[in-house]
């Protein structure tokens, strides 16, 4: 195997890993629980809003070289630094680096030491994640080369076992749009967001590595991402699998953090919470290490060296701490609304990327995108409980796509609004491919 081989398969293992956190570990069991004999629908839609958006987000950051400024800043310099640094903090210490910290807890610890204390255990698990990312060059080695594969061993073995000696009959849906939920439970492992910003910090471990030639440093994170893609689409349909064999026996009330520890117990007994334990603390560790990593790089640039990685690491990791102590369902439940807020002007945003090249007049740009924004606005207000009918009017609003027309038609309007590309951008378009 020649170096560069060897260099794609580490580097898609470590984005794997990356990807496969605690939304990962609990989506796709409940999923399938509640489309129950539906599930390979349910799984669609899934891998649509989860690894779907997530290679394309890998695309439109390898097109901008892992900068993700470059991503967003076309739609103006000012609202590039609020979105990104939105969604930084919505990955890092807000919302995906606590939940792995509180799904450790709640699914890895508390089977095995039901009286340990959870603010002791969010300690030793943000020491471990400071230790292993304060050094930036290393994160992808450690993730790739040692993590993922022993995190693939055990997750595999389950599945297998689940596979081969299922523990009940596949029952009718529980829901009725099988698809749309599948999307949604997609959006909430976070991974179209987290694409673009770990992407950054697996280009720079590349130039590390000795990949000097721009080209080569896409070559390889594109290929990664295919490799990641594959592994990611395997464990996601195992565990919606596992999850549809117990839908006679739980209802769409059961508690997500708590199923596939249920799951686990009933295919493998005692050794299987051991197994469990084992899966869901690589898992959440590897992404806790990867976003933590990501998170600190970007305002590090973004402040250009004012605030330091390793401050920034620490900081992180604190407030990580502190907000992990919420709990799962707690955190899941404070994301619903801010990822609907955010989601459909960064996925606006990585499709302008990918196409930069068709699409000359800042004008689309900026048009759709801000009524993305305020189409998200508008979704998060839903969730929150404030009833916006027309939303339900409109169409693929039974996909969670309600603001895609919104979008298209206001960058159509833009197009009719002439402006010369900014020298900032066309500066961009230089170092970009």
């Amino acid at each position: 195997m020649t170096t560069k081989s060897k260099d794609i398969i580490i580097t898609g293992f470590a984005l794997f890993a990356m990807f496969f956190g605690a939304g990962n570990l609990i989506f796709p069991p409940y999923l399938g629980v509640i489309t129950g004999e539906k599930f390979l629908i349910g799984f669609l839609g899934f891998i649509i809003a989860d690894v779907g958006l997530s290679l394309l987000a890998i695309l439109a950051s390898a097109k901008s070289n892992g900068d993700t400024e470059i991503v967003f800043k076309r739609a103006g310099k000012k609202f590039a630094l609020i979105l990104g640094a939105s969604i930084m903090i919505c990955l890092g210490p807000l919302l995906a680096i606590p939940r792995t910290a509180a799904t450790t807890f709640e699914m890895g610890i508390v089977s095995l030491m039901p009286n340990f204390n959870p603010l002791l255990f969010s300690i030793i698990f943000f020491s471990i994640t400071l230790v292993l990312t304060i050094k930036p060059s290393k994160v992808v080695d450690i993730i790739g080369s040692y993590l993922t594969p022993a995190l693939l061993v055990c997750l595999l073995l389950i599945i297998a076992v689940g596979i081969l000696n299922p523990i009940g009959n596949l029952e009718k849906a529980a829901i009725q749009n099988v698809f749309s939920e599948g999307i949604l439970q997609g959006y909430q492992t976070l991974d179209a967001l987290g694409a673009i910003c770990l992407s950054a910090v697996l280009i720079k471990s590349l130039a590390q590595k000795g990949y000097k030639e721009e080209k080569d440093r896409i070559d390889i994170l594109l290929k990664a991402g295919v490799v990641a893609a594959v592994g990611l689409t395997v464990v996601y349909g195992g565990l919606t699998y596992l999850g549809a064999t117990v839908s006679s026996v739980y209802d769409i009330n059961v508690s997500q953090s708590s199923l596939i520890v249920a799951i686990t117990s009933a295919l493998l007994k005692t050794p299987g919470k051991i197994i469990l334990s084992l899966i869901v603390s690589l898992a959440c560790l590897t992404t806790a290490i990867g976003l933590t990593s990501a998170t600190a790089e970007y305002f590090s640039k973004v402040t250009n060296g004012r605030l330091k990685y390793e401050q920034l690491v620490v900081a992180v990791c604190i407030f990580s701490l502190v907000i992990s102590n919420l709990g799962v369902e707690s955190i899941i439940k404070i994301s619903a609304p801010i990822l609907s807020l955010i989601y459909p002007a960064t996925i606006v945003l990585i499709v302008m990327t990918i196409f930069r090249k068709f699409v000359e007049n800042d004008n689309i740009v900026k048009f759709s995108t801000y009524t993305a924004l305020f189409m998200g606005v508008l979704m998060a207000a839903n969730d929150l409980g404030i009833d916006i009918a027309f939303l339900k009017m409109l169409p693929l609003a039974n996909l969670g796509f309600c603001w895609v027309l919104p979008t298209f038609i206001a960058g159509i309007a833009g197009y009719f609004i002439k402006i010369n590309k900014n020298k900032e951008y066309e500066e961009d378009e230089e170092i970009a491919v």
